[in-house]
């Protein structure tokens, strides 16, 4: 499993994405800042309300450089059906990719052996490839998207500001924390 700060190797593997079939490699977003957001299955209750309020927020993660990207263990053609039949899916724009064999999936340590399908978790992997965070939760408890991105501009602040820490809550534009040669090792 992936921890945190780790180089993430890259994959390649079928999307459905721009209204097609096609593949993704996580190297062709090298540059930039990256989402996974893995989830159970598709045509299930909660994964739909999850991916409908991603790609409401996929205009800001994408000024903040970053891209979306879904994953879930259902084929890309699956992805595809689904898309075209669920009215809550219309605004996703970004790409689903598909992991029949669970390979990605355990990759990032989500993968549930039993069940063949992931559990939900959201991963941000910096431009440079390093993972930068990490969260894994039980599959009756859907995420929040907006909590995602703060923590997105979190990450990205601390890495254009090295020697500055965001405090609990942290917003854009409101004050960081510069710990001082004295407090290091004591937080």
């Amino acid at each position: 499993m992936l921890t945190i700060g780790q180089q993430v190797p890259d994959f390649e593997t079928p999307a459905f994405k721009d209204n097609a079939i096609g593949s993704v490699k996580l190297t062709d977003y090298k540059g930039k800042w990256v989402v996974l957001l893995f989830y159970p299955a598709d045509f299930t209750f909660v994964c739909p309300t999850e991916l409908a309020e991603a790609a409401a927020f996929h205009g800001d993660f994408q000024k903040e450089g970053a891209e979306i990207l879904s994953v879930s263990t259902d084929t890309a053609y699956v992805h595809l059906a689904w898309k075209e039949t669920s009215k809550m899916l219309s605004g996703v724009k970004y790409p689903m990719l598909a992991d029949p064999t669970g390979k990605i999936c355990r990759e990032f340590g989500t993968y549930i052996e039993a069940d063949g399908l992931s559990q939900r978790a959201s991963f941000i992997i910096d431009p440079k490839g390093n993972l930068k965070y990490m969260e894994i939760h039980d599959n009756s408890i859907g995420r929040n998207t907006e909590e995602i991105l703060r923590k997105l501009q979190a990450a990205k602040y601390t890495e254009e500001h090295p020697g500055e820490v965001c405090p609990a809550n942290w917003h854009p534009g409101e004050d960081t924390i510069k710990p001082s040669d004295s407090l290091v090792g004591k937080l």
